[in-house]
């Protein structure tokens, strides 16, 4: 794969500190705002990255480049991957994808008639922890309960409490603790147990910004109760509880460092199956295969995941304040 990448913040940062034990990887590019010039630049001698633009048209012009990751604040993923689409570029954008449905199935429209591809990098999907995870459910027996917590006080908390304009708390461009974090609870859950019969969710909200907030979702046979919080310090435990037997563990879901399997009164095994250190390099090789062999069906699949987690990620904004 040859990399352009959009983007120079800290999420940027993390991929490109992994990017070293990605396979098959060769970074082309990074794009960035005039005003981050340096700091792409200073990206770009640390990482050996060929090129720098601050011009994202003049890199989704670049020939030596075929897939553009895109790093950029959420509410600017949905205009910059159709254009990188419409470039006839592959696309691996952050998460959370886009705001809506209509921008899924719209990106996914324009992928197709430019015979490129679309991923959406949700970690949890592709931590190999997950995928033991998946087959283990079905020791625990019929799941009646699933309680999955991401709280991670914010670094910049206190600043946005101050009235600081701070971008992961700014809902104009998708910040928010639904749309920062409990976006990787709605991935997790909605991949494993498919979509809800209803959902609703009670934020706490502060400067108009839901800075926490419990998401439920109720299937036929279950009930489903996701927290995610920037402003709490809290454990980050979680629990898939079946008639036989709990699977718990501890740690963010974009992680998912390890889990527990407990069946009756027995004692609880311990198992991690995840090969990297690093959360991303799963998800990149994945996608690198992928794009290589022109996978559509792999293409296909990240898309449903990706559409059915937007449909509730919409359906719970609808209970966020509308007016600013």
């Amino acid at each position: 794969m040859r990399l352009g990448i959009v983007g120079s913040g800290q999420i940027v940062h993390d991929f490109l500190s992994a990017s070293s034990k990605i396979q098959d990887l060769e970074l082309v590019a990074i794009s960035t705002l005039a005003r981050s010039k340096a700091v792409a630049e200073e990206l770009a001698e640390k990482y050996k990255i060929d090129k720098v633009y601050t011009d994202n048209q003049a890199m989704f012009a670049d020939s030596d480049i075929d897939t553009i990751y895109i790093g950029v604040h959420n509410s600017l993923h949905f205009p910059i991957a159709k254009e990188v689409l419409m470039a006839n570029k592959n696309v691996i954008c952050e998460k959370p994808l886009v705001e809506t449905s209509e921008q899924v199935k719209e990106l996914k429209q324009v992928a197709d008639e430019h015979h490129v591809l679309l991923f959406e990098a949700m970690t949890v999907l592709y931590l190999e922890n997950y995928m033991h995870l998946k087959q283990d459910l079905k020791k625990i027996g019929k799941i009646h309960v699933v309680a999955l917590n991401l709280t991670q006080i914010s670094s910049h908390y206190q600043e946005f409490l101050a009235g600081e304009h701070i971008a992961k708390f700014d809902r104009k461009m998708g910040g928010g603790a639904l749309m920062d974090m409990n976006i990787y609870n709605i991935n997790f859950c909605v991949s494993l147990f498919g979509q809800p019969k209803t959902i609703t969710y009670l934020p706490t909200i502060q400067r108009n910004t839901d800075t926490s907030g419990i998401l439920n979702l109720t299937y036929d046979d279950k009930q489903a109760s996701l927290i995610a919080a920037k402003d709490a310090v809290g454990p980050t435990r979680s629990y898939i509880e079946g008639e036989k037997g709990l699977i718990c563990f501890d740690g963010p879901l974009n992680v998912l460092p390890d889990y527990y399997v407990q069946i009756g009164s027995e004692k609880a095994q311990h198992f991690n199956y995840n090969q990297y250190y690093h959360r991303m390099i799963s998800e990149f090789n994945y996608f690198i295969k992928a794009i290589k062999e022109h996978n559509q069906a792999a293409a296909d699949e990240a898309y449903e995941h990706s559409l059915n987690a937007i449909k509730v990620l919409e359906k719970a904004q609808e209970f966020l304040p509308q007016d600013d």
